[in-house]
């Protein structure tokens, strides 16, 4: 399946864009599932069709649905009392009553989440369009399977799991009690469902797709977008640019704004694969407005995926596909006795970065976004040298530890 992530600044007319994209390659004769991740149905006021948590047809070819947080945080407190049923009994405490709360910070995110890791591993539909939250959302969703997966490991690493036998006997010995079986049994499934996630993004059938309004707030949150996915190793395979008005305009007071979206799309091409759409001079409202778009298409599958073990063992970047960047590492220790790690930071500033290195780990500031990634293998036998931006890369120079580094006879 092909999946298509749109996101952008918050009244980009991204949920308008997904719409319109969705319908699109439904008339194009695709299975298209279309999800939603609003709380408010704004698909449905795009659509002309109200959009439900249960998926229904809004024309042939096209399915909707939204995602429920509510729903899914009940079944989740459900499961965890039921899992920890034997601790909650021995310290008496009464059981939640799920229907009495809403969902905690952070359960919407996980619905959504999870909700895109199901469609996307649906064999039902060819084509899965999700209209994600506004562009800073998106990124906090994008970064966090891995972060969440990576405190687990520190937290209750699998390696240093007690043998199950041993548990007990082990508790005794150090006067403590040993973590529940439930608690390992959780990590251990929530880990797999990240990875699932994490496979999802990394796969070669993922776009990510930017949608902005040219103008001078479009550009300042296109920079900020760009450069989080960038930290991710993500990159736009289109940027759609939105309401774009007609260059040849009577009215004089749309000289002025004509000319900043002028302005905003030329420095967009230098960067960005560019797809103005234009402003139908009301906001669209029904397959007929939606069609008349005209936005861009859905690129064609490539011939092989990644698969989801491989792409969830895979979390330093270099991944393969066409919405993920090269993290490339360049061998110059014969000219200068170092190996550069370059990672493409589009729109990065040099006061904007920052750098720590944690044992086989570093952990990359850029503007409001971080990112701890493990070091390539050859890298963790080095030293940090120095580091520089250079033409929108960053180029982290290691010099080998001679402690560590094989010898050479």
């Amino acid at each position: 399946m092909r999946t298509l992530l749109i996101t952008g600044p918050g009244g980009s007319g991204r949920t308008t864009v997904a719409a319109a994209t969705a319908l699109a390659a439904a008339r194009a004769g695709a299975r298209v599932l279309l999800l939603g991740t609003d709380r408010t149905d704004t698909l449905g006021a795009v659509l002309g069709t109200p959009v439900g948590t249960v998926p229904g047809e809004v024309v042939p070819g096209l399915t909707a649905r939204r995602v429920d947080a509510g729903e899914d945080f009940r079944a989740d407190l459900a499961a965890l009392q039921d899992r920890a049923a034997s601790a909650l009994d021995l310290l008496g405490a009464s059981r939640l009553d799920p229907e009495e709360f809403g969902p905690l910070p952070g359960a919407e995110e996980l619905s959504v989440l999870r909700a895109l890791r199901d469609a996307a591993l649906s064999p039902v539909h060819d084509l899965l369009v999700v209209d994600l939250p506004p562009a800073e959302r998106a990124l906090a969703l994008f970064a966090l399977p891995e972060d969440l997966r990576r405190a687990m490991r520190r937290l209750l690493p699998p390696e240093r799991q007690a043998a199950r036998a041993l548990r007990p006997v082990l508790g005794r010995l150090a006067g403590v009690p040993m973590p529940a079986e439930w608690l390992y049994g959780t990590a251990a499934r929530w880990d797999t469902e990240l990875a699932a996630v994490e496979a999802v993004l990394a796969d070669r059938n993922t776009t990510v797709r930017l949608v902005a309004e040219p103008g001078p707030a479009g550009a300042a949150a296109v920079r900020t977008a760009g450069l989080g996915l960038a930290l991710r190793a993500l990159r736009p395979d289109v940027l759609v640019a939105g309401r774009v008005l007609p260059e040849s305009v009577e009215d004089s007071w749309l000289a002025s704004p004509v000319a900043q979206q002028r302005k905003t799309l030329d420095e967009w091409r230098q960067t960005y694969d560019v797809r103005p759409v234009a402003h139908l001079g009301r906001d669209p409202r029904g397959p007929d407005d939606l069609t008349a778009l005209a936005v861009p298409g859905v690129p064609a599958a490539p011939a092989a995926s990644v698969s989801a073990a491989s792409a969830a063992s895979t979390s330093s970047g270099g991944r393969a596909g066409p919405v993920t960047a090269e993290w490339p590492v360049t061998d110059r220790l014969a000219e200068d006795g170092v190996l550069v790690w370059h990672i493409p930071l589009p729109g990065a500033r040099r006061e904007e970065l920052d750098l720590i290195r944690h044992g086989d780990e570093i952990a990359v500031t850029a503007g409001p976004f971080r990112r701890t990634v493990p070091l390539p293998s050859a890298l963790r036998r080095c030293t940090v040298d120095g580091a520089a931006l250079r033409e929108d890369e960053l180029r982290i120079r290691f010099r080998p530890d001679p402690r560590l580094w094989p010898r050479t006879p």
